[in-house]
């Protein structure tokens, strides 16, 4: 590594890092702007030529060509890929797909990414147009009883061993017409995605070459890029590979175009999503989303995980607008699947959580609590000090309170861009603040509580931290890790002013800072390895028998992955290899990459392979991350999966002198705010400090990238390398009293939301049915001691403000029979259930120290069971007229009992329905007691926190806040409601509100909305609503409420604490005996599913909010005595003032996933037809109603069908001239041809051949129809990412 220069790079979007090994092994670092097109054509090849030049002492100039013999490598980290899919700024891209699947990738999972956004705002699609590929291919063992058209279908043999039957062949004539007409438009980039490629890629490879005859110059496809099951996160790889692609391959030709010989003499690797290297010829779109980033991983793990110790680490790299969160344990934590930027890519990524939360993250005050983004100042305006009249920031926070030193920060601000901050903008702009939160304060009766700016500016501090910290809490403890029992590795520009401060927060002792933290992205890529992957499905049991097929096959794929290893110049010797199996149990959807184990003395970091060795890490990861294992379940291989690793000699940091007479003195002493005052302050420069030097806390370290900040209690020490490792201590509390303080407001509020998800972590972990543990069908809560609810996670709508009502039930019924011990279970719509398969689980909270007190708070969870009885198979009968026909019912049932599972009482109270004429009881007994235990598990997690919480303040303290956060609830809906009376009064002259509309059986629901403008009050009544009726679409009471919470949420729009507060100023009256509170014995499984849903359409007609949504779930239910399927169907969204209304996707009460047709295929005895957009569907108007879907599912043995819908006689209404969508329908198209109208609701059994046809509904259109064509914002803001952001997702779509 001798005398040349070595160059690692991370090109970010704002700035590019430069970390640079001289030939003489002195270093050099070097920040540039990323974009200065009057100075440079590219940043990383110009900070190359500055410091060649200022080494070499002679002038290189830009114009001429650098000479790479100087260079040993350069290796980069870009943000090329993702900047261009944020931006939608790639190559023009054809998606090429399986004829009937048009618009699959468009639809995706069918979720909406934010459940209360009614403009519901999703990242445009990568492919500019579409070719249906008249092709079908299937596999042929789950078709075997249908029939088909002579001649019969040619069968083959997949790479899995299966056999698979080719019903069409692929229609090269056509296609060639097609690509011809896509060729002629200028488009080419192809994405190719057809159903069952990744096991079955032939037609995909003639695709190829057709596509290259033509002449497309990039042809991906997606059983090359990810040959893994599931059609949609595959096709959306695909398209990003051939969105991204070119503009990568157009970035590094440019880049070596400033060299002699452009790559021919440059060694130049870039860094792929996953933490490996690759050379330039290899690198693509699908693995470069998190190139930059991935650096920084690499860099905090190779430099701050010690392997003596094997304490794990927590990067935490804070920037200007989010914060990236990882974890390192000595291996790197890959996620197979990640939703990025709107599309679920499907490729091995680092595990990075990226939260929106930076040191630009706006400052709000709001209805009485401290909020702190997740909106982003940015760089243009950027934060008020940037001299661009911008808005107030974390960062204007951290400089009013000396915490950032405008002297030692880049003066390029101001006109002439050579100003320094602007502090005196800042303290007015928090002067401002400050004094409307007084006045606030004031007009709330609680005057004596005067802020200062200080104390307003480290509230948001404080409140900002709560939020960082909470990602983190889910990262570890939500996959059974404990957060204390790590350190903290901080990098990044922002990250060192909150550290010490959030490690303390979540117990952890210490915090590690590099050296080049301020650029160890860069540094990373010195460190990294190159890396090289292939996979390959396998789909067969793993069984000893199988093993040697496994074998097998990790011997192919080493052949490949060491072949591209050896022409990249590596020797055999110099390669490892990590081989992972995707395993998972049979029946469930959680599939874990286990590698076999590795022993301490194992030189290499190639895994012995045995069969028990793969078996016992797949039993160990999955009782560390769900907390059991299950007994006798076949294991199922997925996929198989080689990693080669070609070892790179990293540089080494010498260790640095020790100067054992030097004085520690600081440059200057600073007063700086702390806890509730300012306090002097040391301020170190880091390039003067010493190895072996103390620095006891509070101080600051200012470095050329970044500002350290040592808390008092703490103490930092200089290694000997030069990096910075802080002692923390518990830090001093500012002492809280009972009376409203809006900052623990909003702390106190992160708490709670904070228990209830950790509950729910712990609830999916013990679980074992698919609906809880993968599905995600549940929530937690916590509520104060009369029952009222505190906090709630998930958000799942039809469950908003339902618990309260079962809780405040079991109060009213059990009242002091309620015991320390005792855990209660409930379902019945009179006592707050939603429909009886949901089951909620109760335990109250008692002081720890006194034994005769009544419960101080209660916490519980409500779980989604699968199956408890009934009619139907899945509880939820098409054609019930009777509550007892939908499972057995619990209205107040002590599950446990002084602290004993009752479980022969609820075994026989889950078998109870087989006294019913027709019905069963569960068909499920084991899932269902294995689940209510997890439940019970999950409370008591509940109870432990928030006895810690009382433990960290007092029983007082907590509760009093508990009633402030519930008051900031009320206050915040109060203000919403004066203004739509406002806005009301002056449109309409009155403050009356009054919508109707039909079910498709007629029955109306009716409502009548008073508003008061001065007290900001609302009364929903509902008096003349139709009376219950004799089939289910009966809605309980807690249903109508959660219908109201959630349309209010809406209406806000914003977030807000959902809790008992938002009903206060609203009274809601539902008459007895009507659709809306039904008699005790009522069937009611339609109303949580279908009447919740017209509830809200009558809302939001009452209020002018939006025309109506599909309103409808579209419930389809098949199966027979060994098997059952559920499924959900997305329809059109209702357009608004300013929005078009979404096509494909689930509105309101509902927000379930859609099944991957290729799982749906595999799984079942069925063939998904067809599935895309019915065009037209949506209502017109000066903003268009979103389109319906057309399904179609064919039965391939015989089943039972029930299906459960509306809309199918009324069509969903258009507002403001808009035009109504169009009705939904259902068809059975039989095997001969005939075709039956099956109406809304009907069950019949199907036959091998028969096939449902469903057209759901569209949305409402908006306005009067014009001929002016309106464009509409579709910028969704920060991009979130990571495994906690996607099971926040997958939560919110249960």
């Amino acid at each position: 590594m001798e005398g040349k220069f070595h160059f690692a790079i991370d090109r970010g979007g704002t700035f590019t890092d430069i970390w640079c090994l001289l030939p003489d092994g002195s270093t050099r670092q070097l920040k540039l702007l990323s974009e200065d097109p009057k100075n440079y054509q590219d940043a990383p090849r110009e900070g190359i030529r500055r410091i060649m030049e200022q080494f070499l002492n002679k002038p290189l100039p830009a114009s001429v060509p650098i000479d790479p013999s100087w260079i040993a490598w350069v290796r980069m980290g870009t943000t090329v890929a993702t900047n261009a899919l944020l931006e939608r700024k790639g190559e023009r891209t054809a998606l090429l797909v399986t004829k009937g699947f048009k618009d699959l990738l468009y639809i995706g999972n069918q979720a909406r990414p934010s459940i209360f956004d009614l403009k519901i705002c999703m990242p445009e699609c990568l492919y500019e147009k579409v070719i249906e590929v008249d092709e079908r291919v299937v596999i042929h063992d789950n078709v075997k009883q249908v029939s088909h058209r002579d001649p019969q279908p040619r069968l083959d043999t997949a790479v899995t061993g299966e056999q698979v039957a080719i019903w069409k062949e692929l229609d090269t004539e056509k296609l060639r017409k097609d690509l011809l007409k896509v060729y002629s438009d200028g488009i080419r980039s192809i994405a190719v995605v057809l159903l069952h490629s990744y096991m079955y890629d032939k037609h995909e490879v003639m695709v190829r070459a057709i596509a290259e005859e033509v002449g497309f110059t990039q042809v991906s496809l997606s059983s090359v890029i990810m040959p893994m099951c599931r059609a949609v996160p595959r096709g959306h790889t695909a398209c990003a590979d051939a969105y991204l692609t070119p503009s990568i391959k157009s970035y590094v030709t440019g880049f070596a175009s400033g060299f002699a010989g452009g790559l021919t003499n440059l060694n130049v690797m870039f860094m792929q999503s996953d933490g490996g290297l690759t050379s330039a010829r290899m690198f693509s779109g699908a693995k470069a989303m998190l190139s930059g980033p991935a650096g920084g991983v690499v860099g905090y793990a190779t430099t701050s995980y010690q392997p003596e110790t094997k304490v794990p680490v927590i990067g935490f790299d804070m920037g200007g607008t989010s914060t990236d969160v990882s974890r390192y344990a000595g291996s790197y934590e890959h996620v197979m699947e990640s939703y990025t930027a709107g599309i679920t890519v499907q490729a091995p990524q680092l595990d990075i959580n990226t939260v929106a939360a930076g040191g630009g993250s706006r400052l709000f005050f709001r209805s009485g609590m401290f909020v702190v983004g997740p909106e982003s100042a940015g760089a243009d305006p950027g934060p008020v000090c940037y001299w661009k009249g911008g808005h107030l920031t974390i960062t204007d926070a951290n400089l009013m309170l000396n915490r950032i030193l405008p002297e030692h920060f880049p003066s390029i601000f101001g006109e002439t861009q050579d100003q320094p901050l602007d502090r005196e903008a800042t303290m007015k702009a928090f002067q401002v603040l400050t004094d409307e939160i007084n006045d606030y304060m004031a007009c709330q009766g609680n005057g004596e509580k005067h802020f200062t700016k200080e104390e307003v500016a480290i509230g948001f501090i404080d409140v900002a931290n709560e939020t960082m910290c909470r990602p983190i809490r889910a990262l570890t403890t939500g996959k059974g890790y404990d957060t204390s029992k790590h350190v903290l590795s901080c990098f990044g520009g922002a990250g060192g002013q909150h550290a010490c401060a959030i490690a303390a927060s979540l117990g952890m002792k210490q915090v590690i800072i590099h050296k080049y933290a301020g650029i160890l992205s860069a540094y990373g890529m010195a460190l990294a390895d190159v890396v090289s992957e292939h996979q390959q499905p396998f789909a067969s049991a793993y069984t000893r028998e199988n093993f040697d097929r496994v074998q097998a096959e990790v011997s192919a794929l080493k052949l490949a992955t060491c072949k591209e290893l050896l022409n990249q110049g590596f020797s055999s010797d110099c390669i490892d290899y990590e081989v992972y199996l995707n395993l998972r149990y049979k029946g469930t959807d959680c599939a874990l990459m286990c590698s076999p184990p590795t022993s301490d003395d194992k030189l290499h970091g190639t895994q012995p392979m045995t069969y028990d060795g793969f078996l016992s890490t797949f039993l160990f990861k999955y009782e560390t991350e769900f907390g059991f294992t299950i007994a006798d379940r076949e294991i199922i291989v997925d996929d198989i999966r080689v990693r080669g690793v070609g070892k790179c000699i990293s540089p080494e940091e010498p260790d640095l002198s020790v100067d054992s007479d030097s004085v520690l003195l600081p440059a200057k002493v600073i007063p700086c705010y702390f806890g509730n005052s300012y306090h002097d302050t040391s301020l170190y420069l880091f390039r003067d400090l010493k190895p072996g030097q103390i620095l006891s806390g509070p101080a600051i370290i200012i470095d050329a990238n970044s500002t350290i900040l040592v808390e008092p209690q703490c103490k930092a020490s200089i290694t000997l390398k030069g990096d910075i490792h802080i002692e923390v201590h518990s830090l001093s509390s500012v002492s809280i009293g009972q009376e409203l303080d809006p900052i623990q407001l909003a702390i106190f509020s992160h708490r709670f939301m904070s228990i209830a998800e950790q509950m729910g972590r712990v609830l999916q972990r013990t679980s074992i049915s698919t609906n809880i543990k993968e599905r995600l069908d549940f929530s937690c809560a916590v509520f104060g001691p009369e029952g009222g609810l505190v906090a709630n996670a998930p958000h799942i709508p039809v469950h908003l403000g339902a618990m309260q009502e079962t809780v405040q039930y079991q109060i009213r019924m059990l009242g002091d029979e309620i015991k320390r011990g005792d855990v209660l279970l409930s379902n019945h719509p009179k006592a707050g259930g939603s429909h009886l398969p949901d089951l909620t689980v109760i335990t109250p909270v008692f002081r720890p120290e006194d034994d005769k007190s009544r419960p101080v708070f209660f916490v519980a969870s409500r779980g989604h069971h699968a199956d408890i009885g009934g009619k139907t198979p899945g509880s939820m009968p098409p054609n019930s007229t009777s509550i007892y026909e939908e499972g057995a019912v619990f209205k107040t049932f002590k599950l446990v009992k002084e602290g004993e599972f009752q479980e022969k009482e609820v075994t026989e109270a889950l078998n109870a329905p087989a006294q019913h004429p027709g019905c069963t009881g569960t068909r499920n007994l084991s899932d269902n007691l294995s689940d209510l235990r997890a439940q019970v598990a999950a409370n008591q997690k509940g109870i432990k926190l928030i006895t810690s919480l009382i433990e960290e303040y007092d029983l007082p303290l907590v509760q009093a806040y508990m009633a402030h956060i519930q008051h900031n609830a009320e206050e915040a809906v109060r203000d919403m409601l004066k203004e739509v009376a406002a806005e009301t009064m002056q449109t309409l002259g009155t403050n009356i509100l009054r919508a109707e509309d039909f079910m498709d059986d007629g029955s109306k629901i009716q409502l009548t909305v008073s508003l008061d403008s001065a007290k900001g009050t609302a009364v929903f009544d509902f008096d003349g609503t139709a009376r219950q009726v004799v089939g289910n679409c009966n809605a309980p009471r807690a249903v109508t409420l959660s219908a109201v919470i959630y349309s209010l949420r809406c209406m806000v729009g914003r977030d807000i604490p959902l809790n008992q507060g938002c009903l206060k100023p609203v009274t809601v009256i539902i008459p007895p005996g009507c659709i809306l509170d039904p008699e005790e014995d009522a069937a009611v499984v339609g109303g949580n599913v279908l009447t919740s849903q017209r509830i809200v359409d009558v809302i939001f007609k009452a209020f002018n909010v939006c025309a109506a949504s599909q309103g409808c779930m579209n419930n389809v239910t098949f199966g027979d005595g060994s098997t059952g399927y559920y499924e959900t169907v997305a329809g059109g969204a209702g357009a608004g003032p300013g929005w078009q209304g979404r096509s494909g996707v689930h509105t309101h009460m509902t927000n379930t996933r859609i099944t991957d047709p290729e799982i749906v295929e595999r799984r079942y005895s069925v063939l998904v037809s067809k599935f895309y957009l019915n065009e037209g569907s949506g209502g017109q108007g000066l903003y268009r109603g979103g389109d319906g879907v057309l399904r179609e599912l064919t039965f391939c043995k015989e089943m039972v069908l029930s299906i459960l819908t509306e809309r199918r006689v009324f069509s969903p209404y258009g507002l403001q001239g808009g035009l109504d969508g169009r009705k939904g329908q259902n068809l059975l198209i039989k095997k001969d041809g005939a075709v039956i109208e099956l109406g809304g609701k009907y069950g019949c059994p199907v036959y091998p051949g028969d096939t449902l046809h469903m057209e759901t509904p569209g949305g409402g259109g908006w306005g009067e129809p014009g001929d002016v064509e309106i464009k509409e914002d579709k910028s969704c803001g920060l991009q979130q990412r990571g495994s906690v952001y996607t099971y926040r997702r997958l939560q919110e779509s249960a």
